[in-house]
């Protein structure tokens, strides 16, 4: 049901009766405006890529080492003893120190990480780390042939920076801070004997240098791109957190207004409709001069004029007393078996007079042998009455208003009417049918009414579990159908089985 609530009050989000809802919107609000400026440069940004890299060392922490063992045993099988040993201590001891730094930055809280510091560690444990493999540069084998191990070291040190441009990408400058120095002995000791096949080597391992910084800043470029990526989603999921709540709250509240207001006129039924009553009935008796006749003829006049305006408004306020109970949930239905189309011919019989004085004529259209329903017989007066009101006020003159009752195809019963008025937009049918909404022909009819008659036919149909559809188009007219379950709905039931007689001493 529409809320029939005030505008402040929807608009007063914040419930300043709780002090906790309202900092937890505050600090999610905080907390989106910190995600929201999050780009690449920022403290808080760079602290992620030093985290995100840290995580990334420490979960290879023995990939690379497992290699240097690798390479150590098959150059101590070649026969290469004592350097063979002292590169891998080397090695191994650059990269126990870089494991060290990365866990060391993994295990520390992002806000209390120290990007300058933790930067100028890791490049540090990088470059020992490649003091390993400027050592391996340079060894010698005396038993294998030269240009073989050269090649060979070439290639696991080809190998070895093509790892590290993949491990280490998020960490601008690693890759040359590690690799610059085995690189440079390499091609010194290739130039010292210059062979061709040397050169070859050595040339393409200086050109792999600057295409793997290359092909590691791509990579950490991306990597930006996706913590931005992602920062921005946590931003947005956390502003739609943020207006959910607040969306929540206004609700809540607006549920709150509207139920009181509901639960108010309700409960003041008797207090309105009393006095009402005495100022129709004290009108009606002076207007129609029981006690003795007015010495002015205005005062008749006046005096009918009150009736009229009591009479208009006693009805809406039953209209709004009858929406506000049925919303409050304190609309009680007496329900007993009903015929709903002898209900509805009593309507257009009400209303043909209304009708012939607009040249409208009602055109009923009941299917034969309807079964009664199990019903409240006045709402279910009351359902056709707003219905036919509505049809008869809108239709063109000289046009017809259909009413039908009859079986729907699941097993229940419906009650419609159409007419032939100029119709509802599409867009205006939610607004027609909220409680005081009214659409733009109507506003420009001379005919305006309260916009609550389709409301309480939603309400009311919905209390006997049925449903209310409303289906028009411009120029075409309105037709309003309203269902009643199958449960409603009363078959007649089969007659009582009576016991065969039977004859003496015979079962």
């Amino acid at each position: 049901m529409p809320l029939l609530g005030s505008n402040t009050a929807d608009k007063i989000i914040v419930d300043r009766r709780k002090p906790h809802r309202n900092s937890d919107v505050a600090r999610a609000v905080r907390k989106t405006r910190d995600h929201l400026s999050r780009q690449p440069g920022n403290l808080s940004f760079e602290r992620d890529l030093l985290k995100l890299h840290a995580r990334a060392m420490a979960r290879v922490a023995l990939a690379i080492p497992i290699m240097i063992l690798t390479i150590g045993a098959v150059g101590l099988y070649a026969g290469i003893q004592d350097e063979m040993l002292a590169w891998m201590v080397i090695a191994l001891a650059g990269y126990a120190v870089l494991a060290l730094v990365a866990r060391r930055a993994d295990s520390t809280d992002t806000a209390r990480l120290d990007v300058s510091k933790t930067k100028r560690n890791f490049l540090v444990a990088h470059f020992l780390s490649g003091i390993g493999w400027a050592y391996f540069a340079v060894v010698g084998c005396a038993a294998c042939q030269a240009d073989q191990f050269t090649i060979i070291k070439g290639l696991v040190l080809l190998l070895a920076i093509a790892a590290t441009a993949l491990i280490a990408s998020l960490l601008r400058g690693a890759l040359a801070t590690t690799f610059a120095v085995p690189v440079a002995a390499y091609a010194l000791l290739a130039v010292n004997r210059w062979t061709p096949l040397e050169f070859l080597v050595t040339g393409l391992l200086v050109a792999s240098l600057p295409f793997f910084a290359y092909v590691a800043g791509s990579m950490n470029r991306a990597a930006l791109t996706l913590l931005s990526f992602r920062s921005e989603k946590d931003a947005l999921i956390a502003e739609v957190d943020t207006a959910k709540a607040m969306s929540d709250e206004a609700r809540r509240r607006a549920e709150e207004a509207n139920l009181a207001k509901s639960r108010f006129l309700a409960s003041m039924s008797h207090e309105l409709r009393t006095p009402l009553n005495a100022i129709l009935g004290f009108s009606e008796v002076m207007g129609s001069e029981v006690l003795g006749p007015m010495e002015n003829k205005n005062y008749r006049e006046y005096a009918k004029d009150i009736h009229t305006s009591g009479q208009h408004l006693l009805d809406l306020i039953n209209e709004i007393l009858d929406l506000s109970r049925i919303e409050a949930g304190r609309y009680q239905l007496n329900e007993e078996a009903v015929d709903a189309a002898s209900i509805v011919e009593d309507c257009c019989h009400l209303m043909e007079l209304k009708a012939r004085a607009k040249d409208i004529r009602i055109v009923q259209r009941f299917e034969a042998h309807l079964p009664r329903l199990l019903a409240d017989e006045r709402a279910v007066r009351q359902i056709a009455l707003n219905l036919l009101s509505n049809a008869v006020k809108f239709a063109t003159p000289g046009t017809d208003v259909l009413v039908r009752v009859g079986w729907t195809a699941g097993g229940g019963q419906y009650i419609s009417v159409k007419d032939g008025g100029p119709g509802i937009p599409e867009d205006e049918i939610p607004v027609v049918l909220s409680a005081f909404g009214q659409g733009s022909i109507a506003i420009k009819s001379a005919e305006q009414g309260t916009g609550l008659g389709l409301p309480i036919v939603q309400g009311l149909i919905a209390l006997h579990g049925g449903e209310f559809e409303l289906h028009s188009k411009l120029r075409e007219g309105t037709e309003a159908i309203a269902i009643f379950p199958p449960s409603r709905v009363m078959e007649a039931l089969a007659p009582l089985p009576t016991k065969r007689k039977t004859g003496t001493g015979r079962a």
